[in-house]
């Protein structure tokens, strides 16, 4: 702890890190500011009480959107369609040659898919908000249909057209990933009313009426600090092989014949794999929530209880591990770099160069990464377990919470340390 906060110590005494700090606040606090802003035509109170009825979904949404969710506001839809289309657009490159083609093309080519997901954010939270509109129509207050239409899904699409445009700027002049550092202030602004309702079923329990008492606090606080040192743990983790370069003389001179090692993260995806995987396992329940809220429909009905179900953790946890493979194979291609190994007289010790290396490299990584997929389900899945031994729904501090907040904060840190040295780096060429 005295190490980050000595880190951040130095890196307000650099200018350049201290503007960068600071425009990251501000950011943050006009998204903040924004959610505040309500939308017209719509009554607050009818709107939060059917977000109310979507369940544990619905209440981590409205978590990750810090509020904005339940009190109907500009940014009600948070970032959600942005990350669906960035889910789109990765499927889509793998799937199109084209596609594929510009991702390889360096710089030029990420702008031009980064400004396709623009145009699909826009489009699904269009589609997101004319949905949200025919759900609540009996939130809508009276009047013109037309009128009320246009202003409630434009205000909802501006709002997240809006979001996706701050945290490209935070990303840019910032400090972090501007998106996950949108979801991180959205989840701690949360953090004061979960801790108000959790003292509040304490005193209830108190004077008989609650249903939690001290034990069961003692015992939440006790499993939310060792969710964080797993968490901490995991995602510091990383499975180094050995490299051993051969030697060369040119001239004179020897060169390589030193040893190193190929680093490989257990949890290189991160909190992705959560936030794709509960974007989709959103979408069922919230259509029918949207179109089918008081429907008797026994399959209707099956829908809404889901997420109390067996099946509905079995199939989050797959899409969970799904996507961890899915990134980490995006991000890390075995057989690319048994090649740049190969041709820099790299090799691992008792492995032959070429294929038998790509083929270990493989090995290696797809068992750290069920690791790393499985404790990425596990850790979802906790506030279900929590929920049904303490009755309580809607835990604040879930694990997919608690590894966004500590994921974002470690790489905040993580880029805090780069700048610092890259600035060094700048000071001993200058």
């Amino acid at each position: 702890m005295g190490g980050v906060l000595q880190t951040l110590r130095n890196a307000w005494n650099i200018r350049d890190l201290r503007k960068r700090i600071i425009f990251t606040v501000l950011m943050l606090i006009v998204f903040r500011l924004g959610s505040f802003i309500p939308v017209p035509w719509i009554n607050a109170e009818k709107f939060s009480s059917i977000i109310k009825q979507g369940g544990q979904l619905f209440t981590f949404l409205d978590i990750i959107a810090g509020g904005a969710l339940s009190n109907v506001t500009i940014f009600a839809m948070s970032i959600q369609p942005y990350i669906n289309s960035s889910i789109i657009m990765q499927l889509l490159t793998i799937a199109i040659p084209q596609l594929e083609k510009l991702a390889k093309e360096g710089e030029e080519g990420r702008k031009k898919l980064a400004q396709y997901t623009r145009y699909g954010t826009v489009v699904l939270a269009f589609l997101q908000a004319t949905a949200l509109y025919f759900g609540m129509r009996s939130a809508v207050t009276p009047g013109s249909p037309v009128l009320s239409y246009i202003t409630i899904t434009f205000a909802f699409t501006a709002g997240t057209a809006f979001l996706m445009w701050l945290g490209e700027q935070i990303t840019e002049h910032g400090i972090g990933n501007g998106i996950s550092m949108l979801i991180f202030a959205g989840i701690v602004s949360r953090a004061p009313q979960a801790v108000i309702g959790i003292i509040q079923l304490y005193i209830g329990q108190a004077f008989g009426t609650g249903i939690i008492g001290i034990l069961s606090i003692l015992i939440i606080i006790a499993i939310f600090v060792i969710v964080i040192a797993a968490v901490i743990w995991v995602q510091e983790a990383e499975r180094r092989i050995p490299i051993q370069y051969a030697k060369r003389i040119v001239g004179r001179r020897v060169y390589g014949g030193q040893s190193t090692h190929l680093p490989i993260k257990v949890n290189m995806a991160g909190v992705l794999p959560i936030i794709f995987a509960m974007s989709i396992m959103a979408f069922p329940s919230t259509i029918v929530s949207l179109f089918a809220p008081n429907s008797t429909n026994k399959f209707v009905l099956w829908i809404k209880d889901a997420q109390q179900t067996v099946f509905y953790a079995i199939i989050y946890a797959f899409l969970i591990i799904f996507f961890t493979f899915f990134y980490t194979m995006t991000q890390f291609n075995p057989i690319e770099i048994a090649n740049n190994m190969k041709k820099n007289g790299g090799f691992i010790p008792g492995i032959r160069p070429g294929k038998p290396t790509s083929d270990y490299i493989s090995k290696v990584l797809n068992r750290i990464t069920w690791f790393g997929g499985l404790f990425l389900a596990a850790i979802t899945l906790l506030p279900n377990l929590l929920g049904v031994i303490f009755r309580i729904q809607g835990i604040w501090f879930s694990g997919s919470a608690l590894l966004i907040l500590v994921g974002v904060a470690m790489e905040v840190i993580r880029q805090i340390e780069a700048h610092m040295i890259m600035r060094n780096y700048k000071g001993f060429l200058e």
